[in-house]
C-alpha cells in the first residue's frame, strides 16, 4: 500500500523520515484527523507495482488526483474521467493479476482487477446497490523505459473502508411535484423532499453540495419534483460558497433571469439552506443570494421554516397500538396507555392493524382476519361505522395489509387476495378505493406490506416474491393529470435493503431514512436504520428488545421507536433504554 498521512491542521508537511504505507482496511470513516497523500511511482516500477500504485493513490485526499496521474501515461492522463462514477468493492480491489505476457517488444502488458462489488455511485453522486462481480483491465506501457498506465476504465475502484473514510451522504432537497393534488393540501407545493447523495467530503464538501445541487435531482427523484433554480443557473465564475464565521451562508450564481421575483428568490435560498445547512462547523443562520448586481434576496433560518421538509408530517406528539382487548390505544409521554375515546377504543370491532391519520382525528383499522378496512373518529359516542373495503380473502398472511396515510390525505392500503393481489389508494380516506399500478413488480410478486412518506411522493413497499421471501423495495409515487382525470402509478422500484433476506417490518425514520426489521443470509433477525438509497454500508444496527416483529417511526427523528416485542409493546427512551409500556400488544403506530 502506498499513502502518506498528514495529522489535519498541520500547516506543512514533515521534511524528513521514511513514507509508511497503509492498510486501506486499516483506515476507517472514525479517522477524522487524518488526511491520506498518495506516493508517486518509485523509479524502475515493475507493472505490477504501479497498478498497485495508481490503486492506492487513488483513495488520496487530493483534490485533482495529481498522484494517480502520474501513474498514467500522457494520453490516458487526458483522457481519464476519474469522476464519471464509483465501485465500491467489499474488501477493495484484488491483487492485480497479469491478463497476458508482456508483448514481445517488451513494451506493453496487461492486468486485472477484480472484486466483490457493493455498490456504485454514479456521475450524479447517486448510491445504488450492485452486488455483481467486479473485473477492470489496466494496460501498461514503457514511457521513457518506465512502465506506465495506458489504458484504464473511468471512475474510480474503492474498498468499503476507503469508501467510508472518502465520502459523506448529503442530502439535497427538492420540491414535492403533486400535480393537482396539491389542492388537498396546502402545504404540499412548499414541502422539500431529501433526495441523497454521495460526496468527497473532505474536497470542498460545501461547494461541491452546492453544485450538486444546480445540477438538479436524482435521475429516480426527478419526475416527482421539482427545483426552483432555473436550468442555466451555475456557481458564478471564482465562487466558492462556505459558510462564515456568523453562520452566514453567499452563494453567487451567474445565469439568474433578469427579473426574479422575490419569492421564487426564498424559496432558492430554503432549498439551499436545508441542503447545506449541516456540512459547516459552524450553525447555519442564513442565507444570501446574489447574482450580477449583488445580493438579490436573503433568508434567515426562521424564515426557511415555511419552505422546510416534513411540513405534512402531522401529528407526532403521540403514539398508538391494539392492545389485548382489541382497543386502539394512545401513549403519550410516560402517561399509562388509555384507549382512545372513539369506537374504535371502546373494541367494537376486534382489529389487526391500524393507520392513524396524520391530523390524529380519525384512523384506519384492519379486521383481526383481514377481510374489512373501518375508518373512524378517534372521538365521539357514535357506533363503529360499516367497513368501506372489504377484501374477498382473509386469515393470517391474506387480506388486508396495515394501511398507511400520506401527508395529502390519502389512505394506501395493500389487498393481499391471493387470487388478486393490489396496492390500494382511497383519495383523502373517503369515497372508493381504486388500485395503483405497481410498474416493474414482475411476475409471481405482490405487495405485502407498506408505508408511505409524508411527501407523499415516496413509498416504501414490502415485496412478497414466488419463493416467499419479503424484500424492501422504494417506489415514487407518480401523478398525471389525464382527461382531467388524476391517475396515480407507483414507478422506479429499487431495493433499500438488499443485504437482508427477508423483512417484516418497515418504517420512515426520517427524510431519507428509513428503520426496518428483517433478517440477514445466515443471521437472526435484527433492526437497523438504513438509508433510501440503499447505502447499507452505513446501516446502524438497533439495540431493542428481542423478537421484534413491528416497528414504529416518526419522520421527525427526535422522537422515540415503539416496536412489538416477544416481551410486549416497548418504547425507546432518549438514552437508547427501552421500557415496556404493554405486556401485550400489536400494530405499533405513529400518525400516518
Amino acid at each position: 500500500m502506498a499513502s502518506a498521512l498528514l495529522a489535519a491542521g498541520c500547516a506543512s508537511m514533515p521534511g524528513g523520515g521514511e513514507v509508511q504505507r497503509v492498510d486501506s482496511a486499516q483506515r476507517g470513516e472514525g479517522d477524522s484527523q487524518v488526511r491520506v497523500f498518495g506516493v508517486s511511482p518509485q523509479e524502475g516500477a515493475q507493472p505490477e507495482q504501479i497498478v498497485r500504485g495508481f490503486l492506492e493513490a487513488i483513495t488520496s485526499d487530493e483534490a485533482d488526483f495529481g498522484t494517480a496521474r502520474e501513474y498514467l501515461t500522457e494520453d490516458a492522463e487526458k483522457s481519464w474521467q476519474p469522476m464519471d462514477g464509483t465501485s465500491v468493492l467489499l474488501d477493495g480491489p484484488g491483487l492485480p493479476v497479469r491478463d497476458g505476457e508482456i508483448a514481445a517488444d517488451g513494451e506493453s502488458v496487461r492486468f486485472e482487477v477484480s472484486g466483490e462489488r457493493l455498490a456504485v455511485v454514479d456521475e450524479q453522486h447517486v448510491y445504488r446497490p450492485d452486488n455483481r462481480r467486479f473485473r477492470a483491465q489496466f494496460e501498461l506501457r514503457r514511457v521513457d523505459d518506465e512502465w506506465r498506465i495506458a489504458g484504464l476504465p473511468d471512475g474510480l475502484i474503492l474498498g468499503e473502508q476507503d469508501f467510508l473514510r472518502i465520502y459523506r451522504s448529503v442530502s439535497t432537497y427538492f420540491y414535492a411535484a403533486h400535480s393537482t393534488a396539491a389542492e388537498a393540501a396546502p402545504r404540499a407545493a412548499a414541502t422539500l423532499v431529501a433526495d441523497p447523495i454521495y460526496l468527497r467530503h473532505r474536497v470542498d464538501l460545501v461547494g461541491e453540495t452546492v453544485k450538486a445541487l444546480l445540477a438538479g435531482p436524482s435521475e429516480w427523484l426527478e419526475p416527482v419534483v421539482r427545483t426552483q433554480f432555473p436550468g442555466e443557473v451555475s456557481l458564478a465564475p471564482g465562487a466558492r460558497p462556505s459558510i462564515d464565521d456568523e453562520g452566514v451562508l453567499t452563494v453567487r450564481l451567474s445565469g439568474l433571469p433578469a427579473r426574479l421575483g422575490g419569492d421564487t428568490c426564498s424559496r432558492m435560498a430554503a432549498q439551499l439552506y436545508y441542503t447545506v445547512r449541516d456540512l459547516g462547523t459552524a450553525e447555519l443562520n442564513e442565507v444570501r443570494v446574489s447574482g450580477g448586481a449583488g445580493k438579490i434576496c436573503g433568508l434567515t433560518a426562521g424564515e426557511a421554516r415555511d419552505n422546510a421538509p416534513g411540513l405534512m408530517i402531522g401529528q407526532q406528539d403521540r403514539q398508538f397500538f391494539i392492545d389485548d382487548d382489541n382497543r386502539l390505544t394512545v401513549v403519550q409521554d410516560d402517561e399509562d396507555p388509555r384507549p382512545v375515546a372513539g369506537p374504535l377504543g371502546r373494541g367494537e370491532a376486534a382489529l389487526r392493524s391500524v393507520a392513524v391519520a396524520r391530523d390524529a382525528k380519525r384512523a384506519a383499522a384492519v379486521s383481526e382476519d383481514g377481510s374489512s378496512l373501518y375508518i373512524d373518529d378517534l372521538s365521539g359516542s357514535d357506533p363503529l361505522e360499516a367497513p368501506v373495503y372489504s377484501s374477498a380473502s382473509a386469515g393470517e398472511g391474506t387480506g388486508l395489509s396495515a394501511p398507511s396515510w400520506d401527508g395529502l390525505g390519502d389512505l394506501w392500503f395493500a389487498d393481499r387476495d391471493p387470487a388478486q393481489p393490489r396496492l390500494m389508494r382511497m383519495t383523502g380516506g373517503t369515497g372508493v378505493a381504486t388500485p395503483i399500478e405497481v410498474a416493474g413488480l414482475g411476475e409471481g410478486r405482490s405487495v405485502e406490506g407498506l408505508r408511505v412518506a409524508s411527501d407523499g411522493v415516496r413509498i416504501a413497499l414490502l415485496i412478497r416474491d414466488g419463493e416467499d421471501r419479503t424484500t424492501l423495495q422504494l417506489g415514487r409515487i407518480e401523478r398525471t393529470l389525464v382527461d382531467d382525470s388524476l391517475q396515480v402509478v407507483v414507478e422506479g422500484l429499487r431495493p433499500v435493503a438488499p443485504h437482508l433476506e427477508n423483512v417484516v417490518a418497515v418504517s420512515w425514520a426520517g427524510g431519507s431514512r428509513l428503520v426496518v426489521v428483517g433478517r440477514p443470509a445466515g443471521g437472526a433477525e435484527q433492526m437497523s436504520f438504513v438509508n433510501t438509497d440503499g447505502s447499507t454500508i452505513n446501516a446502524t444496527s438497533v439495540a431493542g428488545p428481542s423478537e421484534v416483529t413491528g416497528v414504529a417511526a416518526s419522520e421527525q427523528e427526535e422522537h422515540p421507536l415503539l416496536a412489538q416485542s416477544g416481551d410486549g409493546i416497548a418504547r425507546q427512551h432518549q438514552d437508547g433504554t427501552w421500557r415496556i409500556v404493554s405486556p401485550e400488544g400489536t400494530s405499533p403506530a405513529y400518525p400516518g
